[in-house]
């Protein structure tokens, strides 16, 4: 299983709440937590926080996958309405 870390900031925006709620319940679980060398304390997730955490990131892929989707549906529309319609074509050739 990954080893996952992450400052009160980021557990706090993954379980919805501010990093002061945060680090309460990192100590209320008895999540491993150390000092990095940037100064910022960090969490260890366990596994029920691991497991919610690679939910938001597949959440997150389906979002920008629609997003994509999106971009090029309305890429192909725009080049639909662009293009010279079969009528024009038509004209021209006779």
């Amino acid at each position: 299983m990954p080893q996952i870390w992450m400052t009160y900031d980021e557990l706090g925006a993954l379980c919805g709440c501010g990093a002061t709620e945060a680090r309460e319940r990192a100590i209320h679980l008895s999540l491993d937590r150390r000092k990095s060398r940037d100064g910022a304390t960090r969490v260890k997730l366990d596994l029920a926080l691991t497991a919610k955490f690679f939910a938001s990131v597949r959440e997150a892929d389906l979002d920008l996958d629609c997003a994509i989707e999106a971009l090029h549906n309305t890429h192909r529309q725009m080049g639909e309405l662009l293009a010279p319609s079969e009528f024009h074509a038509r004209r021209g050739a006779a």
